[in-house]
């Protein structure tokens, strides 16, 4: 039952074989038998239980909303009014949300059931949830294994059975990553397709709230509901949010122009078994009349770089507020003003965390304000510009998710370079700011799961969430 959509699951609500109770008692015993993996740092269980109670005495009176009985966990960078907030830092030690971000309010309103914050990499800084300040989450396939970050515990708990469906954050790769190593469905939706009021920042400019789900039609489910416009967040789009949900399930008879990016399939860093799945995947596509071709992308060199110029960047200023000052860790050891700064944030913030900031301010300064920063921009301009020509040609872009599967614990930890690595093929839809969703694409020869990454152009999630759900089927 736990790995049933939610879709299937409303119908067996409805029909009174099932109850939110019994869902939230089923998910519970779930997170209370893999505690070791540290999915959750807040289990809300007394408070969903209460909840799914009255949820149920909606669905007997026919008041239920669209979500009722939907159980969702939600990343530690996501406001939940009264609960606490803390990106899986130190520095925000103690601090209690003082409103629901936009997503979650959304979900509220139509009697969804929030059942606990799940862990994540430090403010969303890091591709294998090593960098909380409260451990790491492991891999439930492996115990040996990371899970993908930053959103690792949002992951995790899908793909434990923990819950039904997990709100994430993905700057450059944070849903996606994890997806692919846990072996679920993770989309990063048109950057402004979601508010970000209530989203702890990282880089403001790529920031966006994702959704995680073993299920394709769950993630349009829920993306239907917490997508459109907020007059809390000025950079959200206003652009009218489709019936997802109904979308998903017609089939129009079209075959699709698809390209996929001849040097990331060919790439020296890909994982041998992932290039013969995708491989596979692009033979099952032409089989079924798709047509498929292979593409150049002069400017693939350069976003990783580009990214990490401007992602630092906006960090080192977001995170300018963490000073022990107002709210969250303050140092023990402070003898003055400037002491305090200094002293809470070096003990406080963790040292990715850190190695971000220093990155972030050095090209922000003045000597390398237009040598490092201007000139990223505008890479980044030429870098979605040319995204953009190839979506006048083709619907869809096809590319790896991850050069290889899950890594070991600490394989990567004494390199951040390699770690950085790990964003290779995920990173380019957050510059470009287009949509992306990483499916299932089978399994390397150690079992692990392959992802495959699906980019579209921008607000066409439909197309995309469609489209995915026909490779899924395809065998």
């Amino acid at each position: 039952m736990e790995s049933a959509s939610y879709v299937h699951l409303r119908q067996l609500l409805d029909q009174g074989k099932i109850s939110c109770v019994g869902l939230v008692q089923s998910h519970l015993q779930c997170i209370d038998n893999k505690k070791h993996l540290n999915a959750f740092l807040s289990v809300y269980a007394d408070e969903s239980l209460q909840r799914a109670a009255v949820v149920d005495q909606k669905i007997k009176a026919g008041t239920a909303g669209k979500l009722a009985g939907l159980v969702v966990g939600i990343k530690d960078l996501i406001c939940y009014k009264d609960h606490p907030l803390q990106g899986g830092s130190k520095i925000l030690d103690g601090f209690i949300s003082q409103y629901n971000a936009t997503a979650v309010q959304r979900l509220l309103d139509e009697d969804a059931i929030i059942i606990g914050r799940q862990n994540c990499d430090e403010f969303g800084m890091g591709s294998s949830n090593e960098n909380s300040a409260f451990g790491p989450v492991l891999n439930d396939l492996d115990n040996n294994l990371v899970s993908g970050g930053s959103s690792g515990g949002s992951a995790v708990a899908i793909q434990a059975d923990m819950c039904q469906v997990s709100l994430g954050t993905d700057t450059g790769g944070s849903v996606r990553q994890p997806a692919a190593f846990c072996g679920l469905a993770g989309l990063k939706p048109t950057y402004s397709r979601i508010s970000r009021y209530g989203l702890a920042a990282y880089a403001s400019s790529f920031d966006c709230i994702g959704v995680l789900s073993k299920h394709v039609e769950d993630i349009a489910l829920v993306l239907e509901v917490i997508a459109g416009s907020d007059e809390n967040d000025s950079t959200v789009s206003r652009k009218e949010v489709p019936l997802y949900s109904k979308e998903i399930l017609s089939a129009p008879n079209k075959k699709y122009k698809i390209a996929y990016m001849r040097d990331t399939v060919e790439s020296h860093a890909l994982q041998p078994e992932i290039k013969s799945a995708i491989q596979k995947k692009i033979d099952q596509l032409k089989a079924v009349g798709h047509e498929v071709a292979a593409i150049d992308f002069p400017l693939n060199e350069y976003v990783l770089p580009t990214y990490y110029i401007l992602a630092t960047a906006e960090a080192s200023s977001n995170l300018s507020r963490y000073d022990g000052v107002r709210y969250g860790y303050r140092s023990p050891n402070a003898t003055d003003l400037t002491s305090l700064y200094k002293k809470t944030r070096s003990e406080a913030f963790g040292k990715e965390v850190q190695r971000r900031i220093l990155l972030g301010t050095f090209v922000l300064s003045a000597s390398y304000y237009n040598a490092y920063y201007t000139k990223a921009q505008q890479v980044r301009r030429l870098i979605r510009d040319q995204i953009k020509n190839i979506f006048k040609q083709y619907d869809f872009i096809l590319m790896p998710t991850t050069p290889t599967t899950a890594f070991r614990l600490g394989e990567h930890s004494d390199n951040p370079v390699e770690m950085y690595l790990a964003d290779l093929f995920s990173v380019q839809a957050n510059v470009a700011g287009v949509p992306a969703i990483s499916i299932p694409a089978g399994k390397d020869e150690k079992g692990l799961p392959i992802g495959l990454q699906v980019v579209a152009d921008d607000f066409e999630e439909s197309k995309l969430l469609r489209f995915s759900k026909e490779i899924i089927e395809l065998t």
